[in-house]
């Protein structure tokens, strides 16, 4: 079933949003926010593997995950959904965190993307029969905007599940490329969240065939997203952290410095 925009509360890691506490709402205001994204099914590939990952993600429970907000959303596998749905819900829910992810069907590892790049062919339609009017996807920007985040340790994080995976210079030109390019778009302004983009093989799934056992499955691919997801969640806690110069200006106003007094 795919996600729809405005149900993306549903699944946050806490459960159904409602009234808070003073203390809940400092918990929100320290929470780390994820906006986790996959797409249905294209033209070529009928069982999209990125479709329940989401979700699975948003679901899993663990002490690391306490504070963290996960918001899964799976787009339809058009070009007018992507530019109307992430942009927006970027701008809404101001995550910290923004896991992208989408099939690669000719590879049998993970990639980790490096960029994106500000192009989109003309020549295969979308899922709903649509083809990009030109090949930009946007005239007068740059050629190219590099991914925000710690690619290296994704790497390896992949890797520590021995799951095969590589660093990608190329996200292609279809929808899993323009979808990154949004999302970095999006998130250029302000305070940048961390911002990747994942290709993911086609699993194995249904009766074993010849060959079969080189596939990765579900399973594996859950390990792989948690391993992603939570080594971008420990970057963006370093990215909270106060720099020794900010920590050395923060002043107690003098009316509050009585509070602090040594009695004794």
């Amino acid at each position: 079933m795919l996600v729809s925009f405005d149900s993306e509360v549903r699944y946050a890691a806490c459960g159904k949003l409602g009234r808070t506490s003073e203390s809940g709402h400092l918990r929100s205001a320290m929470a780390i926010t994820v906006l986790i994204t996959g797409f249905g099914p294209f033209p070529g590939a009928p069982f999209n593997p990125t479709m329940a990952l989401p979700a699975r993600l948003a679901a899993r429970r663990r002490p690391r995950f306490a504070d963290v907000k996960r918001i899964p959303l799976v787009f339809q596998t058009s070009y007018a959904a992507v530019e109307r749905e992430l942009p927006a819900l970027i701008k809404r829910i101001r995550p910290d965190v923004v896991l992208l992810f989408g099939v690669a069907t000719r590879t049998n590892y993970l990639r980790i993307e490096l960029r994106a790049r500000n192009a989109r062919s003309i020549l295969f339609p979308d899922a709903v029969g649509e083809r990009p009017g030109a090949g930009a996807i946007a005239a007068g920007e740059p050629g190219v905007r590099p991914g925000r985040a710690p690619h290296r340790a994704l790497l390896a994080a992949v890797r520590a599940q021995r799951i095969a995976a590589r660093l990608s210079h190329t996200a292609g030109r279809y929808l899993c490329n323009f979808a990154y390019w949004h999302a970095l778009a999006a998130t250029e302004s302000g305070r940048a969240p961390l911002v990747q983009f994942v290709h993911v093989p086609t699993v194995r799934h249904g009766a074993m065939h010849p060959g079969d056992r080189r596939r990765l499955t579900s399973a594996d691919l859950r390990r792989a997203g948690e391993a992603i997801l939570m080594a971008l969640v420990t970057a963006a806690r370093v990215r909270r952290r106060p720099t020794r110069t900010q920590a050395a200006a923060t002043v107690v106003p003098a009316e509050a410095q009585g509070k602090y007094r040594r009695v004794g």
